[in-house]
């Protein structure tokens, strides 16, 4: 088995070990969360960073095991956990950053979305409050001009719908071979 290959074992493997759990405070497990999260954007046409982006978005609640919880709603700074935990994968900086932004884009939007706050469901209010609050106009600003921004927020998006009951799960061996492709890259 070569590196790309242990490392979609590995990664795949934290899905079939821990994603009939919870999603925290959700009608969905976790893989069904993520599923329907990559499946959104690939309907939208996303390349496949994007596509991977949208399914590991939350990683970082199941790849570590001695992380500190938010109160009984997930890993503390799960988005930087997971980010971290793709670069050394070997996954590119940009996937890992849009991991990473899933979270800022719920800071931002809660600033800048009128109505938005109160769209969320409870545990990601809850939530809301151990990953830093409503951004400030400053932080939205320096947000804006990152070029991940817009993708950030369209992910954001599929992570508020991908929370609809009976939806069958992705065939995991349509991911698995795009993140083949972007580990030989």
């Amino acid at each position: 088995m070569d590196r790309n290959e242990q490392v979609i074992a590995e990664v795949f493997g934290l899905y079939e070990r821990f994603g009939d759990s919870d999603y925290i405070g959700e009608p969905v497990s976790q893989i069904e969360h993520m599923s329907q999260a990559a499946e959104l954007a690939m309907a939208e046409g996303f390349d496949d960073e994007v596509v991977l982006a949208a399914f590991f978005h939350d990683i970082g609640h199941i790849c570590t095991e001695s992380a500190e919880n938010m109160g009984g709603f997930g890993v503390i700074s799960h988005e930087r956990l997971g980010a971290d935990y793709l670069r050394r994968a070997g996954f590119s900086d940009r996937m890992a950053r849009l991991v990473e932004y899933h979270v800022q884009a719920k800071r931002y939007l809660t600033l800048k979305e009128p109505g938005y706050y109160e769209r969320l469901s409870e545990a990601s209010r809850r939530t809301l409050e151990y990953q830093g609050g409503m951004m400030t106009a400053e932080e939205a600003e320096a947000f804006e001009q990152d070029p991940l921004c817009t993708v950030s927020l369209r992910m954001r998006q599929w992570d508020e719908m991908a929370k609809e009951m009976h939806v069958p799960v992705i065939d995991l061996a349509v991911l698995k071979n795009k993140a083949v492709r972007l580990l030989a890259a």
